[in-house]
Parts: C-alpha cells; sequence; structure tokens
C-alpha cells in the first residue's frame, strides 16, 4: 500500500519535471569521471591484511593439528575406557599374555620353533582382530557385545598360549623319552 502511493507520487513528480529544477555545476562529468576511476584504482591495489591472514593461517593450523589428534583418540577406545572393572580386566588379561608369551618364547628350540612360530602367527590375527573391535567399540558407544567380543579375545589369546606350552612339553618329553630309549 505504500509502495502504491510513493509509486504515484513518482509518477506524478515525472511527468511534472519537478524534479529537474537544477543543472549540473559545468565539468561535473569530469568530476564524476575522476572520482570513478580514483575508486576502481583503489580496488586494484588494495593493500593485504596480514592480520586477517596469520589469524586464518593459526586457524587453519588449529584445526590440522586437531584433525591429527582426533583418530589417536578413537584408537584408544578399548576394554580400559568403558569402566575401571574392565581396565582391571583389561590390564589382568593382557598381563598373563604377556607372562604367556614370555614362557613361550623361553621354550623356542629347534624341535619347537614351528609350532611357536604358528602360535605368534595366530596371536597377530588375533591381536589384528581386537584392533577391529576397538574400532567397533567407538562406533557402537560401549555396546556389550562387543565388550564380550573383547574379553573372548583375550581368552582365545590365552587359551592358545597355555595349548601351545603344553604341546611343548609333550614334545619335550617326547624327546627325553626317545634319547633315554637310544643310552
Amino acid at each position: 500500500m505504500e509502495n502504491d502511493a510513493l509509486d504515484r507520487r513518482m509518477r506524478e513528480l515525472v511527468s511534472k519535471n519537478e524534479f529537474l529544477l537544477e543543472s549540473p555545476k559545468e565539468g561535473h562529468q569530469l568530476r564524476f569521471m575522476n572520482k570513478l576511476n580514483a575508486q576502481s584504482q583503489k580496488k586494484k591495489t588494495t593493500k593485504v591484511n596480514w592480520k586477517s591472514i596469520s589469524i586464518a593461517a593459526s586457524f587453519l593450523i588449529l584445526l590440522g593439528i586437531g584433525f591429527t589428534m582426533y583418530p589417536n583418540r578413537v584408537a584408544e577406545t578399548d576394554l580400559a575406557s568403558v569402566s575401571p572393572e574392565m581396565a582391571q580386566t583389561q590390564n589382568f588379561f593382557t598381563s598373563t599374555i604377556q607372562a604367556e608369551l614370555a614362557n613361550l618364547q623361553r621354550e623356542v628350540s629347534p624341535y619347537t620353533q614351528a609350532i611357536v612360530d604358528d602360535a605368534l602367527t595366530q596371536m597377530d590375527n588375533l591381536e589384528n582382530e581386537y584392533e577391529k573391535l576397538k574400532q567397533d567399540l567407538a562406533k557402537s558407544g560401549n555396546d556389550k557385545r562387543v565388550i564380550h567380543a573383547m574379553i573372548t579375545n583375550f581368552q582365545s589369546r590365552i587359551t592358545l598360549l597355555e595349548t601351545v606350552l603344553i604341546k611343548i612339553e609333550e614334545i619335550k618329553t617326547l624327546k627325553s623319552n626317545t634319547n633315554e630309549n637310544i643310552i
């Protein structure tokens, strides 16, 4: 409604030529062109604002550091991150596995080398599965099924090592019995 009234008033002014009361002063066009050229020259030779650029660069660096550190935080999700009880459970399993691996390394001999190598390969496979489970745990938000699978993985490693140590003892017993019969 206001636009209609304004539109009517403009039409009246144009039809009566009331807005054309004065003519421009002499040299108006020349002054206007000089100002226009000066303004376009300013735009072409703008100064570089180093402060803004340095702030933006700092922001990008911080952003890059943040993105490089984020995957490390995701990779650190394991049983210990679930609860204090799970942290104790994880510590128990890892210390038991370390002790069993040390026992296994002490039993390496020419007769047991193949069994030990096979066991270490299976341990690597179980460790790779555990790494995948850690990623699943981070994605699932502490899903009990993933936690159970992680505990089962630890138990499988311990069982594997115990089984291999028993087999090595059998080989050693068999070897000593064979040597006794020869003498």
